[in-house]
């Protein structure tokens, strides 16, 4: 796709964007060159039999996510296909973040918060450590035992949602899921660190970009990474990205493609093509997910997602005004 779009992409020194990104102001997510850059993860542990405190267990932990994040999005995913829903209660946060960050105000959608009664999730980050000082993202993997994070980092929460509960999962065939095969492992690190640097966290580059120099550079490669799944997906016939096995590369990879028709297209300026009219194999892999894995279709949330990005975001929507469009949110197989 972006291959077409060569011409329409060259810099513009004079554009709009960049007379207003140039006025010195810099918003809290982007340096001075205008670049996002994400946070790093700060608690790290990981549940395991072996772990001398963390071992699995039923009900000791919680699992806390936004319906809207794509990050968080991953665990439901997995703690679905995996059966984990009676042995790890979730609670979920309302879809606005504001000054506080995430809350758990029911009028926002959210479950509220019933182990402390927390009215936002940092609570829950300094009732763990009352020095942390950074961001309070979602998902939070809670102990209820030592009540404290375990962990925060969702590419490492779905990869011990995979195995280490499987002695806790009763129904055999989703005991017997497995996202991170050995004979796949090296395919999947490597698809998983491509994408996650070029579209997973490109797209946030791409629409927290605070200069047009920096949007332009970052909005490219999106979709370069596009052109190389639709490849990919064509080369390997499906239905999953890396042939007839679903793994963890299509988790990581459809809770971004599932909002960018939806949010990234317009919120985030990713706009040089569409889904649903640019990447028929992307498409059809994308709606056979949806439509066809309950895991998937059953941890979708459309109102969320769009209310999230577009009523949160005042530095890019200032009049939060959230776009009816498109419609349907995903066409049908």
């Amino acid at each position: 796709m972006l291959r077409n779009y060569g011409n329409l992409l060259k810099r513009q020194k004079h554009s709009i964007f960049a007379k207003m990104s140039s006025g010195g102001t810099i918003t809290n997510w982007a340096g001075q060159d205008g670049e996002f850059r994400r946070q790093v993860s700060s608690f790290r542990e990981s549940v395991s039999k072996e772990h001398p405190v963390f071992q699995p267990e039923i009900g000791r932990y919680h699992l806390y996510v936004s319906l809207a994040c794509p990050w968080a999005h991953r665990t439901l995913i997995v703690r679905k296909l995996k059966g984990l829903e009676e042995a790890l209660p979730v609670h979920i946060v309302g879809w606005l973040m504001g000054p506080n960050g995430w809350d758990f105000e029911t009028d926002h959608g959210s479950t509220g918060e019933p182990l402390y009664k927390s009215p936002f999730l940092r609570n829950l980050y300094f009732r763990a450590d009352p020095n942390y000082n950074a961001r309070f993202t979602v998902p939070v993997f809670w102990d209820v035992k030592h009540h404290t994070i375990v962990n925060n980092e969702s590419s490492e929460i779905i990869r011990f949602l995979n195995y280490e509960f499987n002695d806790l999962i009763t129904d055999q065939k989703k005991k017997e899921v497995d996202l991170y095969p050995k004979d796949l492992r090296s395919e999947i690190d490597k698809w998983n660190d491509y994408f996650y640097n070029t579209l997973n966290n490109g797209v946030y580059k791409s629409g927290f970009a605070t200069t047009a120099e920096a949007y332009e550079r970052n909005v490219k490669v999106v979709f370069e990474a596009l052109d190389k799944m639709e490849d990919l997906l064509k080369q390997t016939r499906g239905p999953y990205v890396l042939g007839d096995r679903l793994t963890e590369t299509d988790v990581r990879l459809y809770t971004t493609i599932i909002r960018f028709d939806p949010v990234y297209v317009q919120h985030f300026k990713c706009n040089i093509g569409t889904i649903r009219h640019d990447y028929p194999h992307i498409h059809t892999w994308l709606r056979n997910l949806y439509w066809r894995h309950p895991a998937f279709f059953e941890t979708t949330d459309f109102d969320h997602i769009k209310w999230h990005y577009t009523r949160s975001h005042t530095q890019i929507n200032p009049l939060r005004i959230t776009p009816l469009g498109p419609l349907p949110p995903i066409e049908p197989l």
